[in-house]
């Protein structure tokens, strides 16, 4: 499970069999995306620096587990699975030039995608041009949405089902009046225009979205700006920017003029605990119960154990560092996704890539160590997973699950907005 380099001796091989000449490195790891024996490489296009580090360090453990298992099982399909992984730097530009190097340079079949919504977005049309299939990990609705294509899909949720599953209950038990603060940047855009839509149709008011720049500390200018005939405050913010919001919110008390509600990326990799109480009585959508109680099976207990993280926190034990939980099981579960599909469709090389893409269009999966998070649904139209999901609330450091939404409820709420089953390859 590293980046694929040829040693000097298969390479000297190939070139004395007359397969390559001295420095046309690219021909013979060409021949290995189009092999129809020897290893299934997948990408890893994953954020292990910059702003997303904290989260990519997860999504990395998750893939590695994930093809680990894969490998036990007897592989996919007979073959081994090697895992080749590139680093974003939580870069749009540098992701694009490193989701080139993984499916031109190490022969990667398909690809692990990124968490950071700019470098998704950046990516989609990369793997397209260069047909590979591509499994988004952001939330960004364009990903599966005006800006997919037959090549990207998410086992996840996106902006669009996230605001389905919690946007209704939070006008109803929350509040009428509405103000989103977020980061300036894709992710952000996308939570408030699909909540707007939302909040408004059912008679709500939407303030003014408040956008803070990506590397802004003091956030007191931004919170300042505030109506103060706010009902609900709807945040979006991760890592370092979270634990600013969260603190400085709180000295200041809005919590006492209005509901804190967000959702899990507001504390991914973040323990309530360790914000020193800002983050008491906040409401968050979970896509995957940071508590084992509210979703206590075998493949739960399985998934944390392999991990490495307990059953109440989320936390490594060897770290204590808090599992990025609602998002890295899709790191694992895209695994298990494309073993399902490789399998079913019979594929041997990248000339079959068509019967994966199709296989996995439509493909019901059920819950199992491969899909800790759940049953759910790869829907043929527009390739995004229709999960449950879980309203929760801090309570005490823990969060607390207050409502689950189900995939049916959710499937009825999240009509398709395109087709891609129609495109061809």
């Amino acid at each position: 499970m590293k980046t694929y380099r040829p040693n000097r001796r298969s390479f000297l091989s190939h070139a004395l069999a007359g397969g390559v000449a001295a420095g046309t490195s690219y021909l013979g790891i060409s021949v290995r995306a189009h092999a129809a024996s020897g290893p299934i490489i997948l990408g890893s296009h994953v954020e292990l620096t910059g702003g997303f580090s904290s989260w990519g360090y997860w999504h990395d453990k998750a893939a590695k587990t994930a093809v680990q298992i894969v490998n036990e099982q007897g592989g996919i399909a007979g073959r081994k699975v090697e895992l080749v992984t590139e680093d974003t730097e939580s870069n749009p530009a540098t992701g694009s030039r490193k989701l080139r190097s993984l499916i031109e340079r190490s022969g990667a079949n398909f690809i692990l995608g990124s968490v950071h919504s700019g470098v998704m977005l950046a990516a989609v049309p990369v793997a397209t041009e260069l047909k590979t299939v591509y499994f988004s990990c952001g939330e960004a609705t364009e990903a599966t949405g005006s800006k997919g294509t037959r090549y990207s899909f998410r086992t996840g949720t996106d902006t669009y089902g996230l605001a389905a599953a919690g946007a209704p209950w939070a006008f109803a038990n929350l509040g009428k009046n509405w103000t989103m603060i977020s980061p300036d940047y894709a992710w952000g855009h996308s939570h408030y225009q699909e909540h707007k839509a939302i909040i408004e149709k059912l008679g709500g008011k939407v303030n003014e979205p408040i956008f803070v720049p990506l590397d802004a500390k003091d956030m007191v200018p931004y919170l300042a700006k505030i109506p103060r005939d706010t009902e609900v405050l709807f945040s979006v913010f991760f890592g370092a920017q979270s634990v600013a919001f969260y603190t400085q919110a709180k000295s200041m008390g809005l919590e006492k003029t209005m509901k804190m509600y967000s959702i899990c990326g507001t504390m991914e990799a973040i323990a309530p605990a360790d914000l020193q109480g800002a983050g008491e009585g906040v409401y968050i959508v979970e896509n995957f119960p940071r508590m084992l109680e509210f979703k206590d099976d075998d493949f739960h207990r399985e998934h944390n154990k392999r991990i490495g993280i307990d059953d109440v926190d989320a936390r490594e034990t060897n770290s204590q560092r808090v599992m990025a939980k609602s998002h890295a099981w899709q790191s694992w579960e895209n695994v298990f996704a494309l073993k399902q599909a490789i399998e079913t469709s019979g594929w041997k090389s990248k000339d079959d890539d068509k019967g994966v893409i199709e296989a996995l269009e439509g493909m019901t999966i059920a819950n199992s160590l491969g899909h800790p998070q759940g049953a759910k649904l790869l829907r043929k139209e527009d390739h995004s997973g229709i999960i449950d999901c879980y309203i929760s609330h801090v309570e005490n450091g823990k969060f607390v699950v207050k409502k689950k939404v189900t995939k049916e409820e959710l499937i009825k709420a999240l009509p398709p907005r395109v087709d891609f089953s129609t495109q061809a390859i």
